[in-house]
């Protein structure tokens, strides 16, 4: 491994936070001539989809004109480099798209999904399917070429770099597994919040917790009853799951 990458790895490693873990990536992809990316991960795919939207981390730098119809809409669910990444693990050039387009069997929405990214210039790039941490999560990264690159040149560009570029990329994936994250629907917990869910993953009960946190109960029963709503979900258990996978629990403090 050369300095430079070596350096950067070790910067990754070191991040503090997605945001800053993020801006870092998006900078490192453009300097390889992939200026958009986009990331998505979940812990509760099921076999037959990637389960509710509302539970997905999503990265991206795309325009928020993009981010709307593309994800919010739905729109990616049909597009054949998700459908890929959800049945494959690994690397794949889109130059599949053109395969796919010559045998004919592209259905409606995937044709639909790939008139739209045509029309946002997306249209050559690589998708990075991550091998799952369970057996419900997935995660994968689509990197798009700039803008003026062919396919051919992006080929060209993995030809040279792609095992670096599949390196850099799993340790970002691995990197924000470690972080604290909230996902497109949810909301970073409170201290309070956290405090009362990891007494209730220790095993205490609602009064245990009011009498270690110098509350009522009924004020630490308010804490846990805004905690499921900032996760979107509807007990307690499924709290302290959620928020164990988002890593909103046990958080070490540090200094900024």
């Amino acid at each position: 491994m050369n300095s430079d990458l070596t350096s950067y790895v070790t910067e990754m490693t070191n991040a503090q936070s997605i945001e800053q873990l993020w801006e870092m990536h998006v900078q490192k992809m453009n300097s390889y001539g992939f200026d958009r990316i986009i990331y998505g991960f979940t812990h509760f795919s099921t076999p037959k989809g990637f389960g509710d939207p509302d539970d997905f981390i999503l990265l991206t730098n795309h325009s928020s004109e993009y981010v709307d119809e593309f994800v919010h809409e739905g729109l990616f669910l049909d597009a054949p480099m998700t459908n890929w990444a959800f049945e494959n693990e690994g690397v794949c050039s889109w130059r599949m798209l053109e395969n796919l387009a010559k045998t004919s069997s592209l259905s409606v929405g995937e044709m639909r999904a790939i008139e739209f990214n045509k029309r946002h210039d997306a249209t050559c790039g690589y998708t990075i399917s991550f091998n799952p941490l369970s057996a419900r999560s997935r995660g994968a990264i689509g990197l798009t070429g700039r803008v003026g690159l062919t396919q051919d040149d992006v080929d060209d560009i993995w030809k040279r770099y792609g095992d670096e570029l599949v390196l850099i990329n799993n340790v970002a994936h691995l990197k924000i597994m470690s972080l604290p994250y909230t996902t497109m629907s949810g909301r970073k917990l409170t201290k309070r919040q956290r405090e009362a869910l990891e007494w209730v993953a220790d095993g205490k009960t609602a009064q245990q917790i009011a009498m270690l946190m110098g509350l009522t109960a009924a004020t630490v029963e308010k804490h846990l009853r805004l905690a499921r709503e900032s996760l979107g979900v509807e007990t307690t258990a499924q709290a302290v799951l959620k928020a164990a996978f988002q890593n909103q629990m046990f958080v070490v403090e540090r200094e900024t």
